[in-house]
């Protein structure tokens, strides 16, 4: 069980977070909202609880406790030591039938004294009236309830000076107890009130009583440990301080001794009576109310039916009809005592100041602590408001009034406070929640529509792995033949370059042959001039053998050898002369021959130089188509390393 801070309250594990005890809860932060173990829970802060055990009403599942002194009462009484109890009034009201029995079971057990608050009550009724009286003190607060003291303490600090200094029923029992009646037990409170363990604890109070032992609590070990005893009472007789625990109780008491004219301001009820204190504040700070005090209790049917009760009889009205008895027997119709009811108000207050003439004012009196610096509340300003609102999905002024309380605050300002402060947190607002499921079901569609994508862009990965795994194929290929034809360029490049070399000889040769045909032609033409002296020559010697044949004839005998010289001479010429014409008639061949090589030599030259330009070009072609390819061959090699780099990803 957590118990965060000491708190007289705390949550038990049957909590299961429904926000019922915070819409309860009048201070904020009391009841703080978390996750534990994935479990929603609320659990309580004792720095900032009141314990007006609001949500323990609220709670339906019984996952809120309390504590109290009963365990450590019952436990000293048995080691010896020597206690006391005040009774409060509202005990007897509850347990009409077993009031005496349940007296005397603890006086079995230990118990020394018996005295009823009713009696305390009667003191602190003449304690209001006479400060009122003393220092004029009109419209200040009544506080006999410790939850509403703890609320003004906490929260409304700057109403403290407007409480009643005057001490409560209890305490004013107790100091009686202690300076008239000279007792020095150790007090056990038996009380309605789990709240009333903070007044025992004030420092202001320090020493008073020591136990604070609920009705509820007292009445579970009287049950499981079968106490009982001899009948037994209270000792001190009291008057109307017996209807203290009705609502209104004071106020009665007041009316009875200043008349019903004076105007008494009657709030009780747990949130309710708190809320009017937040708003009647200022008021009630400037004086500016018309009555002579507010008789301010936490619970709406006032002590009889306290926070430390027992539930089933505060569902039904018997205490409060055990209680009207009592108001019956304590108007008696006596005129010796302040109660009597044929007195006028007037006379009964005569009569109560009579009874405790010998008291002191100033030692039923009592200070109070501002205690709000143990539970400070930050306000966020616009700017961090706004956020938390947009963390909520509340991004319209329409959002951020919905103000459904579902998360236990009256609107969404509050919660926006609450969770700047660390009270609670944005998945305890159900339109958050409602809005998260609906984004939720949105990013479940989303998710679905994605997941539908998703494999849709798969089917595509596969087709575009597919495709690149047969583009690589075909790139492959593709990339081996332009590898190839670049070597083959590179090689083309090559031979073109000894070609056109080769055929810059060709060349180089042909003009060679061309100049040789040029000489030969030349030596022909020069052969031409040879044979023609030739013939001239063969004509000269064919005269010279006529001549010599005619001086043969005239020489007749003695010139028969001349005449065979003539002949020779003859024959030579002749023969010199067919030779000549031989000669000319194979040098027109030559020459035709020549001519005819000379026009094919130059045509073969021309040919050449085209075929060598043409090779030069193709040269230097096929060098820049080799270059080109090397650079095609580069980015080839560049999308192939792309086109792994893409697959490896898609895989």
């Amino acid at each position: 069980m957590e118990n965060m801070g000491n708190s007289l309250v705390f949550t038990n594990e049957k909590c299961i977070g429904c926000n019922k005890c915070i819409s309860a809860c009048s201070a904020m932060g009391a009841c703080v909202s978390s996750v534990v173990d994935g479990k929603p829970r609320i659990d309580v802060d004792g720095n900032r609880c009141i314990a007006c055990g609001a949500c323990i009403d609220a709670c339906e599942h019984g996952a809120r406790e309390f504590c109290d002194d009963t365990e450590r009462f019952f436990a000293d009484l048995k080691r010896g030591e020597k206690i006391s109890i005040l009774v409060a009034p509202a005990f007897k009201a509850n347990y009409p039938q077993e009031y005496e029995k349940v007296l005397g079971g603890l006086k079995r057990a230990g118990v020394n004294r018996i005295i009823s608050i009713s009696f305390g009550a009667d003191i602190c009724t003449w304690g209001y009236l006479n400060y009122i009286q003393k220092y004029n003190f009109v419209g200040g607060i009544s506080q006999p309830c410790p939850a509403v003291v703890s609320y003004i303490e906490h929260y409304l600090p700057e109403l403290l000076p407007k409480l009643f200094p005057v001490q409560s029923p209890l305490m004013c029992g107790a100091i009686y107890a202690r300076k008239e009646l000279g007792i020095t037990d150790k007090f056990a409170f038996i009380s309605p009130c789990i709240a009333k363990k903070m007044e025992i604890d004030d420092p202001h109070n320090k020493g008073l009583v020591q136990y604070n032992v609920t009705f509820d609590h007292l009445m579970k070990y009287i049950k499981a440990h079968n106490l009982s005893g001899n009948l037994a009472t209270d000792e001190i007789e009291y008057g109307l301080g017996s209807i203290y625990p009705t609502p209104g109780g004071l106020k009665e008491n007041v009316y009875w001794f200043l008349g019903e004219d004076v105007a008494i301001r009657q709030i009780e009820g747990e949130k309710h009576m708190y809320e009017w204190l937040q708003k009647n504040k200022d008021r009630i700070k400037q004086q500016k109310t018309p009555f002579t005090f507010i008789d301010a209790l936490n619970c709406a049917n006032g002590c009889i039916c306290g926070t430390a009760t027992d539930p089933e009889k505060s569902e039904t009205d018997d205490a409060l009809y055990a209680l009207l008895k009592i108001k019956t027997e304590s108007k008696k119709n006596n005129k010796k005592t302040a109660w009597g009811r044929p007195l006028t108000p007037a006379q009964r207050l005569a009569k109560l100041n009579q009874q405790f003439k010998s008291l002191r004012l100033e030692d039923y009196l009592r200070k109070y602590t501002d205690r709000s610096s143990t539970c400070p509340i930050r306000i966020p300003t616009k700017e961090q408001a706004d956020r938390i609102f947009e963390s909520l999905h509340k991004t319209t002024p329409e959002s951020r009034v919905i103000n459904c309380s579902c998360c236990g605050y009256a609107t969404c300002q509050d919660m926006v406070t609450a969770i700047f402060n660390g009270f609670n947190h944005k998945e305890n607002c159900i339109h958050y929640e409602k809005d998260e499921i609906l984004l939720l079901g949105d990013a479940r569609e989303l998710a679905a529509n994605l997941e539908t994508e998703k494999e849709a862009i798969q089917r595509q990965q596969d087709a575009i792995g597919s495709t690149i795994e047969s583009v690589e194929q075909h790139f492959t290929t593709l990339y081996e033949s332009i590898e190839h034809m670049n070597s083959e360029n590179e090689n083309n490049a090559s031979e073109s370059t000894h070609i056109a070399g080769d055929m810059g000889d060709v060349a180089d040769f042909m003009q060679k042959i061309r100049d040789s045909l040029s000489e030969i032609q030349k030596l022909v033409e020069n052969l031409e001039a040879d044979n023609a002296k030739v013939l001239d020559i063969a004509s000269e010697t064919n005269l010279l053998s006529l001549n010599a044949s005619i001086e043969s004839a005239r020489a007749g005998e003695a010139g028969r050898g001349f005449a065979v010289v003539a002949g020779e001479i003859n024959k030579l010429s002749a023969s010199s002369k067919e030779t000549a014409e031989q000669s000319d008639k194979n040098h027109q061949k030559i020459e035709g021959a020549i001519n005819r090589l000379l026009s094919e030599a130059e045509h073969l030259v021309r040919i050449i130089e085209e075929v060598n330009g043409r090779t030069q070009n193709l040269a230097a072609s096929t060098e820049q188509m080799s270059s080109a390819t090397t650079i095609v061959l580069d980015a080839a090699n560049s999308i192939k390393q792309s086109l792994d780099a893409l697959s490896r990803e898609m895989t």
